[in-house]
């Protein structure tokens, strides 16, 4: 199933099973079975592009003292009636009564009909059955965040440098517009300005600044040291978190 598009726009058979999300649901459950687990992307964030498709995998381990048996397509729901539903899971034993399992879905932003809206916190329904008969059925079983992915780039001026002079750093945090499927600059946004000495592994923040009204980043330090700038972003609900690349600068 995809996401639905916008439902008035969408008549008939189609709108019914390939765009609508199911009604409610009770959770329900019989027996000993339970959810014990529910892991999405490996780490609970999954983020989208405008160009590219995405595979988001989706692991629910449960439990019952009869083993696992099977699992139901897990469902994938957030907001602006966002919808998805994966493939059947594939149920890997991890113990006489544990079974991790695991099924994806493909996103792709060019024909899936995502909103900018549809970006936030998402949850996941699962089904699983036991061996002896048993089930459980929960609704939002777990959640992740869907985020609209984004892009940062740093530059860093002049180079080389005379030590002491000022070293201007300009940069864009961009982020998916999912609606017009191009990139635009994130605004408002805290970022942080870091340095990493020629022969050091780590980076050190020297300032935080605030992204304009068009996504640009603009700062100046005074040049000590060769070594690496960049911009780094600490992500929100919506929007992942990224790192520029760092540019080098000589100082002399």
């Amino acid at each position: 199933m995809r996401i639905r598009a916008t439902v008035a726009a969408v008549s008939g058979a189609l709108a019914l099973s390939a765009l609508a999300a199911p009604a409610a649901q009770a959770d329900a459950s019989a027996g000993d079975t339970t959810i014990t687990k529910v892991v999405v992307d490996g780490d609970n964030m999954a983020s989208v592009g405008t160009s590219v498709a995405k595979t988001i995998k989706v692991s629910v381990t449960a439990q019952d003292d009869s083993g696992i048996l099977s699992a139901e397509e897990f469902s994938l729901s957030g907001p602006d009636y966002g919808y998805f539903t994966t493939g059947k899971p594939t149920c890997t034993v991890v113990s006489a009564t544990t079974s991790t399992c695991t099924a994806s879905v493909l996103v792709d932003p060019k024909v899936d009909y995502l909103t900018n809206a549809s970006a936030g916190t998402w949850y996941v329904d699962a089904l699983v059955d036991a061996r002896d008969g048993d089930f459980v059925w929960k609704e939002k079983a777990g959640s992740f965040k869907f985020q609209r992915a984004s892009k940062l780039t740093v530059n860093a001026s002049p180079e080389p440098v005379t030590k002491g002079r000022t070293i201007t750093v300009t940069g864009k945090l961009s982020r998916a517009n999912w609606e017009d499927l191009q990139y635009h600059g994130y605004t408002n946004q805290s970022v942080k300005l870091q340095f990493r000495k020629k022969d050091s592994s780590t980076y050190t923040t020297l300032k935080s600044i605030t992204s304009n009204s068009t996504g640009e980043l603009r700062t100046t330090v005074t040049a000590s040291t060769d070594g690496y700038f960049r911009y780094s972003f600490a992500g929100t609900t919506t929007t992942p978190a990224v790192n520029a690349t760092g540019d080098f600068v000589d100082v002399r």
